[in-house]
Order: C-alpha cells, then structure tokens, then sequence
C-alpha cells in the first residue's frame, strides 16, 4: 500500500524523516534494558522535536494559536519526563497526568476555537463516551486510590476528543489530520491505562509510544495547515 505525503511540504517532510528517527530510537531505548539512560533522551526528544518545527514554521498562525500550541506541549514534555519515573512513585504517575491534563485542556480551546455554528457530528461524540464509559467500566475495580484521577483525567481527555469533531472553521486537511490526531491520542493513553491498572501486555511500550507519537504529529502538523 502507497501512502502519500504530498500535503507535506518540503521542511515538513524532512522533518518526519528526522521524527521518524527519533521515534524508532525511542522504540528501541525503551525496549532493550541496557540502553534505558539513552531512553531518557530519546522520549522526550519526540516532543521537543515537534516544539522546535513549530517554532520555525509556525509564523503564519495567529498568536493565540502558535502559544496554545506551544503550552500544549510543553506541559505533554514535562508529561513524559515525569511519566519516565512512575516506577518509582505513584506520585510521579499522578504529577504526569496532571501535566497532560493541562496540554488536553490547551488543545480543547483550540480546537473549540474553530467550532462551527451547527453541530452534526453528535454520533461521534456519543461514540466516544460509549467508548470511554466502556474503558472505565472494565478497569474500575482495579483503580483503587487512582479512581478520581483517572476519572477526571477520561473526562478530560473525552472533552479533547469530542472538541477535534467540533472543528469545522478550517480546511478539510487540518480537520482530518487533527481529528485523527485526538484519536491516537484516545488510543494511546487507553492503552496506558489498560497495562497499568488491568493487565500488562506484551510490546506495550512499543503500541503506546507509536500511538502517542504519530497523535502529536498529526495534531500539530494539522494545526500547521490552518490557513490563516
């Protein structure tokens, strides 16, 4: 199957080379034991990669959008840096969570920002609380003292999700991209919650990362072709 980047432009394209990279060292510190002080580069690198493109490509977005962006994933930065630690302390996993929270609540502005005047996508929207009442049904019994931090944080995260469907006052690229961002990102930390606190799975490292990494990509690079 051929996928086709031609909505990408030329610095855009080299830049998912050199995410790419990035993501497969994170794939692989992450996995193999003895390069793990390796790992504690290459994870937050995602990020700050995409940081830097905005920051340098980023000129043609209005001020409110670019900062609101940037904040968002500054705080998801500090949201894997501390998350790198969760092992040693439930309080490394919650100050992660609060940190993501802070991003997902930045990017529902965002994306609410751009809401049209009619709302169709309704079914979606019911979609994903189905889903989420679902999720949180099948791992409630298992989240002890986590029980209000993991339930605010599915709200929160469900807010995100539904807000990207919300968008309409854009081009059908940036929608597509973005939306489908919010998506991985609905994958990716269900897939967190579903290792942590029901079973752990084998290559759970390696789905949650690529998950959460293609999410901040298509999410950026989407809010990248607003048109201005």
């Amino acid at each position: 199957m051929k996928i086709s980047l031609s909505f990408l432009n030329y610095k855009e394209r080299k830049f998912t080379i050199f995410f790419t990279l990035i993501v497969l060292l994170e794939l692989l510190t992450g996995s193999v034991k003895s390069l793990e002080i390796a790992h504690y580069l290459y994870k937050p690198a995602i990020v700050a990669s995409l940081i830097v493109l905005v920051i340098k490509t980023g000129e043609h977005l209005n001020r409110f959008v670019k900062t609101l962006l940037l904040v968002a994933l500054l705080f998801s930065l500090l949201g894997d840096f501390v998350l790198m630690f969760s092992s040693r302390s439930e309080w490394f996993f919650i100050g992660g969570l609060v940190a993501f929270l802070i991003a997902h609540l930045c990017y529902i502005v965002l994306f609410y920002k751009q809401r049209g005047t009619t709302f169709k996508n309704w079914p979606g929207t019911i979609g994903f609380f189905v889903y989420a009442m679902g999720l949180f049904y099948m791992l409630y019994p298992y989240l002890g003292e986590m029980l209000f931090p993991v339930l605010v944080y599915m709200m929160v995260i469900l807010a995100m999700a539904s807000a990207a469907l919300l968008r309409s006052q854009t081009s059908s690229l940036s929608y597509n991209l973005v939306l489908n961002g919010a998506l991985c990102f609905l994958l990716s930390d269900s897939l967190l919650a579903i290792n942590k606190f029901y079973i752990e799975f084998s290559g759970a490292h390696i789905a949650i990362m690529l998950s959460y990494a293609l999410a901040q990509y298509l999410i950026v690079i989407g809010l990248l072709k607003i048109k201005m």
